[in-house]
């Protein structure tokens, strides 16, 4: 029999990953060809990658402008290869810009679309939830108040859970990192987590930098930087953002569960990695910025009065933010300072402690892969 015909698609590095888990499960339920835009873990767990998710991860409404040729070539390739393969279903992951866009293209060829790691409209623009009704079949959310957002909507939504819970996990202790590393184990590590995207490391990453230099200067060789990479990050591009300096950070790439559970303290983007750093129970202060035009256009559309995930799901200032004109260098080295102070640190970790209950029970991935089953079945 031939196998069912998949269009998987993620436009960024956390929605390849959960893509890709994804994937592998369905493959254990179902004989399907899984094709679409990705990256290397989607490769890796079999799935056709006709277009790479590198060529059109973005973020922000005057960047996107720069990327229009690259996005109007990924959409061209996506929707050519739906004609031509007609996939029983069309998974789209998070990436809202895009794939809204992309569900309304495969509507007419007669594809149903899923909506997998549902966006977050609940946090700006609620109103593009109506999108979300229009174009697609199931959304899958996995935070747990999002279920109730969407269903009010008229989206036929499930909570999953998430898909973090129960698999971050480091494979090394603090002390075999600190080996394996060279680094002085008397000295409290400090990890950077400047952005899966290239754009967030280059706004980001020049000022963590300015932060790590101010606190070195106040207590000379007394800290340990490591600055975690996202994999697929051109490593001789990134050490042109690091100036020389006794206080140069260690560069360490695919390992970013060891760098945070081996960290007394983290400045972490804004995104998943807070997530992944909550649930390695990481004292962190969450940072964000965009370009400044873009900054302005958001701004009336942002209907929570948090910006971080960490937050957003306690209800509550759980880890400090740092967004836009708030992150300097002399705020966030004075974040550090505050995190590296046991009692600070003892009060964030209950808050990430309660962030990690409501984050839901194991499974997520398996019950998306038997939600998703059954729409295929359904045929």
């Amino acid at each position: 029999m031939t196998p069912i015909p998949i269009l998987l698609s993620a436009g960024e590095a956390s929605g390849d990953m959960y893509a890709a888990r994804l994937a592998t499960a369905l493959k254990q339920r179902l004989d399907v060809q899984i094709f679409g835009m990705g990256g290397e873990q989607m490769r890796a767990a079999g799935v056709d990658v006709i277009t790479d998710y590198h060529e059109v991860s973005v973020v922000g409404i005057t960047e996107i402008l720069s990327h229009l040729p690259s996005l109007i070539r990924a959409m061209r390739t996506l929707v050519d290869a739906a004609r031509e393969k007609k996939p029983a279903l069309a998974i789209l992951t998070d990436f809202p810009g895009f794939h809204l866009r992309l569900a309304r293209k495969l509507l007419p060829l007669g594809v149903r679309n899923v909506y997998y790691i549902c966006p977050q409209f609940w946090a700006w623009r609620p109103w593009r939830a109506n999108l979300v009704r229009r174009r697609f079949v199931q959304a899958l959310c996995i935070f747990p108040f999002e279920e109730k957002f969407f269903r009010e909507r008229g989206v036929n939504a499930k909570f999953i859970g998430h898909p973090l819970v129960g698999t971050v996990q480091p494979t090394l202790t603090r002390e075999q990192f600190v080996v394996k590393h060279r680094l002085d184990p008397q000295r409290p590590i400090i990890a950077l987590l400047p952005g899966s995207r290239w754009g967030e490391i280059s706004r980001h990453l020049p000022t963590m930098l300015e932060a790590c230099a101010e606190i070195q200067n106040l207590a000379p060789a007394n800290y340990n930087f490591v600055l975690a990479v996202a994999p697929g990050i051109d490593l001789a591009r990134l050490r042109t953002l690091i100036p020389p300096a006794d206080h140069a950070p260690l560069i360490v790439q695919n390992h970013t569960y060891d760098t945070l559970a081996s960290a007394d303290a983290a400045l972490v983007c804004s995104g998943t990695a807070t997530v992944e750093a909550a649930l390695l129970d990481t004292p962190m202060a969450v940072v964000y910025r965009v370009a400044p035009l873009t900054a302005l256009l958001a701004r009336p559309l942002v209907r929570t009065k948090f910006f971080s995930m960490v937050n957003l799901i306690a209800d509550r200032a759980v880890v400090p933010e740092l967004i836009q004109e708030d992150f300097t260098a002399a705020k966030a080295a004075a974040e550090l300072r505050r995190l590296l102070n046991p009692a600070i640190a003892n009060e964030v970790r209950q808050g990430l402690a309660e962030v990690r209950t409501l984050l839901g029970p194991t499974g997520a991935i398996e019950r998306a892969a038997d939600a998703i089953a059954a729409l295929v079945n359904s045929r």
